[in-house]
């Protein structure tokens, strides 16, 4: 049995509930990424292996990696963006973990995140570390699995070499291997069903608000697909914005119409995420992974591409995509849906599945639709759990999470108390320091007084003292004078006698 460790937030065949996903960040602070290492754990469940999940912290250990090399046979690292600025702390951790490991290695899926100008001026101060992992990657593993040609071209630019980097897109795609869904076609009415979802750093390059906005006034039948951590954190536990009154045009407050409509949700697991799309006649927004689950389900979606990691596996599975930039806020679902065209996605899908493949042959990696039952048994197991459905906003009312919710409080009380009474003792033990040193400084102040007196007392002595050495001196001069003068005017007068 070949035993498998990978990265993820957690494993497909874990129930875990709302308050579990939100207390453990089991999503890795969003659901995109266990739609991508689901479908990874899923490609790799053959026959005579075993895939365990190990967390989407990085503990990198000397302890960790002994206990890795010992109990598994590969570590596989599904990844995303992680060559980012915000992820390098994390990059460098799975570095220092990597670097202690004996087995191999295998990384796929990772990309680097620019803009959609694909500019990476902004990622060279992190080039020591993405050079490190590279490095550390390439000497446990043949080759490295990326995004698309801006990460290839990144990597190679570093100094990696062409032939050992790997274009294979995001292994999300291949939830169902060989094949895809067909897309189902719509005709979108002011009665169709609309799932939207949206990125907020996606702000500063575009009008989604106000694309938003339009899409919800004139489809009533709208749903926002939220997927970070802090978006669940609201639907759990609200805010005070309906009271207070503080208003913001994005989604992130209980002000925001969307969520006073409960309009709102939040996936918790791919594959009730998948199921409830599948109700839906078109899907649309900034979040690539929002988009490829209405895509596995079938349904009609674009993504409105902001940055290079959505628009890099747009270009590279032809997914139908706009840029987001210029975009105007009147932008109609429906004109987004009559101007894609899937047929170059589906088609080109077995080419790029093949890819993928050889890249997991290339690095000794069987996988589930060639040398298995297509990922059968996966399914089956996965449709026997009773998996959460995505969160709705909170109503208020028992939703069976009370317990969590006054535990939580009661917990984050004794954690302020217990940090309200280390700063009263660091306080005192302040204000102890503060009294003290004021107690030497007016110490040192009297000193220096006594010391400025006795300067002032010995100038005067000193004063005094020059003064009588003057009186002194003037008075033997005045008696010594004469006679000095006698003795030269004698030695004159005897030098002046003497001859030659």
């Amino acid at each position: 049995m070949k035993r498998i460790l990978i990265r993820s937030g957690k494993s497909p065949f874990r129930v875990a509930t709302p308050t579990e996903f939100i207390q453990q960040d089991l999503i890795g602070t969003n659901t995109g990424n266990l739609l991508f290492s689901d479908s990874a754990h899923k490609m790799l469940s053959t026959p005579d292996t075993e895939v365990t999940s190990n967390g989407i912290r990085t503990n990198s250990s000397p302890q960790r990696a002994a206990e890795i090399n010992e109990q598994y046979d590969v570590f596989v690292v599904p990844l995303a963006n992680a060559f980012r600025p915000t992820f390098q702390a994390s990059l460098d951790r799975l570095s220092t973990l990597i670097e202690q490991l004996t087995i191999p290695v295998v990384v796929f899926g990772v990309g680097a995140q620019a803009g959609d100008d694909y500019e990476t001026e902004e990622l060279k101060p992190m080039a020591a570390s993405v050079k490190r992992f590279i490095s550390a990657v390439l000497d446990r593993s043949a080759s490295i699995g990326v995004r698309g040609e801006l990460t290839a071209r990144y990597l190679t630019g570093l100094g990696a070499p062409a032939d050992r980097i790997d274009i294979i897109g995001c292994p999300s795609m291949f939830l169902y291997g060989d094949t895809f869904p067909e897309i189902r076609p719509a005709e979108l009415t002011a009665a169709s069903r609309i799932a939207l979802n949206l990125s907020p750093n996606a702000i500063p390059v575009g009008d989604i608000a106000g694309i938003a906005r339009h899409a919800w006034e004139n489809y009533p039948d709208l749903t926002y697909y939220a997927q970070n951590l802090v978006d669940a954190e609201l639907l759990l536990w609200g805010d005070l914005t309906p009271e207070t009154g503080v208003e913001d045009p994005f989604p992130l407050q209980l002000s925001h119409e969307l969520l006073r409509e409960n309009k709102v949700r939040m996936p918790l697991d791919p594959a009730t995420w998948i199921d409830e799309l599948r109700g839906y006649d078109f899907a649309y927004g900034t979040r690539i992974h929002g988009n490829i689950a209405a895509l596995l389900a079938g349904t009609p979606s674009v993504v409105l591409t902001h940055d290079s990691r959505t628009l890099e596996l747009c270009r590279y599975f032809d997914i139908p995509h706009r840029q987001l930039a210029g975009l105007p806020a009147e932008t109609d679902p429906r004109e987004l849906y009559e101007g894609a065209d899937y047929s170059a996605m589906l088609k080109g899908h077995g080419e790029r599945f093949d890819r993928i493949v050889a890249f997991l042959d290339r690095n000794g990696l069987q996988n589930t639709y060639t040398h298995g039952d297509g990922g059968a048994a996966f399914d089956a197991r996965l449709a026997a759990l009773e998996l959460p459905a995505s969160m709705p906003v909170w109503d208020g009312s028992d939703d069976g999470h009370m317990r969590y919710r006054i535990a939580r409080l009661r917990e984050r009380i004794a954690t302020a108390n217990a940090r309200i009474d280390t700063r009263v003792k660091e306080t005192k033990e302040l204000r102890s320091r503060v009294a003290a040193a004021e107690k030497r400084q007016a110490e040192t102040a009297r000193l220096l007084d006594a010391a400025r007196a006795e300067l002032a007392a010995t100038r005067k002595q000193l004063g005094a003292l020059e003064r009588r050495v003057g009186g002194i001196e003037k008075r033997v001069m005045v008696r010594l004078g004469p006679a000095v003068r006698r003795r030269m005017r004698k030695l004159s007068g005897a030098g002046g006698g003497a001859k030659d």
